[in-house]
């Protein structure tokens, strides 16, 4: 491998949603920083298979809504 070409790897706490925390290895941040998820799989739609709580008050389908909540169409 060349030197000094590839990112320093070393070992960050992890902060899950629910409080709770644990160690790992990543290229992300210093030695001994502390990353605090907003969004993993014990609080994601996509592992609980619930729903989100997350405010989609300015998703895509939100802003469609707001701009033609007053469109009728006759079918």
């Amino acid at each position: 491998m060349k030197k000094d070409i590839h990112p320093k790897y070393h070992e960050i706490n992890v902060v899950m949603t629910d409080g709770s925390t644990f160690k790992t290895r990543s290229t992300w941040g210093k030695e001994g920083d502390t990353l605090k998820l907003e969004i993993d799989s014990k609080s994601h739609p996509a592992w609980t298979g619930g729903k989100a709580g997350l405010n989609e008050s300015e998703g895509q389908v939100a802003r469609f809504q707001k701009r033609f909540k007053g469109l009728k169409i006759n079918k």
